[in-house]
């Protein structure tokens, strides 16, 4: 099976930290795993010209989710990670999927199936983590993927982190996000094993 884990921080902070710690967990479980990091990438915004829906060859812009794109496609199942700006995910992230446009646009159906999962890093105990995990589902709900939580218990939207604004740091002292990911982890694992 093919992940690709993704980070919408800007920084290499706690959210790249988890991801990759996620894509490492699943390539000892024998999974193919790519890595994409918004982290100084050349990403415009979506300006809804319509240019991809009416040509069919991809967004009008040239910069560096080419390579997102081209990672998209390859996958079976997602893991997208963010740390929680302003109570929602963050900016980058937002444009990166409004940009998903361009590649519905050529087969809508592109992206059916897949399966996705998602990770929230959060400075605060409660400062929008199941907000930002919602959002992340919402898009793969929009753009006809599976998403997929932890189960009740836990990780019912899937995993979530709390910091205490220490980045990395912050982050290995949360045994309850890292007990969230397992369980989260674990569900994506099984639920892409049972559709494959």
């Amino acid at each position: 099976m093919r992940i690709l884990g993704v980070s919408g921080s800007p920084r290499l902070q706690a959210t790249h930290y988890v991801v990759n710690y996620a894509l490492d967990y699943l390539k000892e479980r024998d999974c193919e795993v790519k890595y994409f990091s918004v982290f100084r990438k050349d990403i415009k915004f979506c300006i809804h010209c319509d240019y991809c829906v009416r040509k069919r060859e991809g967004c009008i812009h040239r910069d560096d989710l080419g390579e997102f794109y081209e990672d998209l496609l390859w996958a079976d199942g997602v893991i997208i990670g963010t740390p929680v700006y302003q109570g929602n995910i963050t900016g980058q992230l937002k444009t990166l999927m409004d940009r998903c446009r361009a590649v519905v646009a050529r087969d809508p159906k592109v992206l059916k199936n897949k399966v996705g999962t998602a990770i929230a890093v959060g400075g605060d105990r409660n400062g929008g983590q199941e907000i930002a995990l919602r959002t992340i589902h919402d898009f793969y709900t929009i753009n006809e993927m599976i998403p997929v939580g932890g189960g009740s218990f836990g990780a019912n939207l899937g995993s979530t982190f709390w910091s205490k604004d220490r980045g990395r740091e912050g982050v290995e002292e949360d045994e309850e996000g890292w007990r969230s990911l397992r369980k989260t982890l674990k569900r994506f694992l099984d639920t892409l094993e049972s559709i494959r």
